[in-house]
């Protein structure tokens, strides 16, 4: 059976990014997680928590998002421009395109707004996404 791969995308500090990669890791998900930074800060951040592999910028989102099982981030990432110009139009394209079961939090910013959808703290939204995760993985074992 094929080794499932998680994709984490994050830009700006990395912080959701790296919270996702961290929750992903304790949950013990059997995925590897590749990590893709919008800038380096974002990847060193995802890194540090604890990717498997990471890499930065426009080529490594569009090629990782070919072989991902998930991919992971704030919803910015399917919407070209946002995370302060970031997230090019390439970029967003790729996940958009994606065969992939996309778990993104609702950021409501980026001139992107999902209407009810609860305000909640950051890391109430990342275990929110990392249970869906482990759902799917679940659901495939079945």
């Amino acid at each position: 059976m094929k080794q499932k791969t998680i994709l984490v995308i994050d830009g700006q500090g990395g912080r959701m990014g790296a919270a996702l990669v961290s929750q992903c890791k304790a949950a013990g998900l059997p995925a590897q997680i590749i990590a893709v930074g919008a800038n380096s800060a974002a990847t060193a951040a995802m890194l540090k928590a604890g990717a498997d592999a990471a890499a930065t910028g426009e080529n490594p989102v569009v090629v990782n998002s070919q072989i991902a099982d998930v991919i992971l981030g704030p919803m910015g990432i399917l919407t070209a421009n946002a995370l302060w110009g970031e997230i090019t139009p390439a970029m967003s394209a790729a996940v958009s395109e994606s065969r992939a079961q996309k778990i993104l939090i609702p950021v409501n910013r980026c001139s992107v707004t999902v209407v009810g959808v609860a305000e909640l703290p950051l890391g109430d939204y990342v275990s929110l996404a990392v249970a869906k995760a482990r759902a799917l993985f679940e659901q495939d074992e079945n």
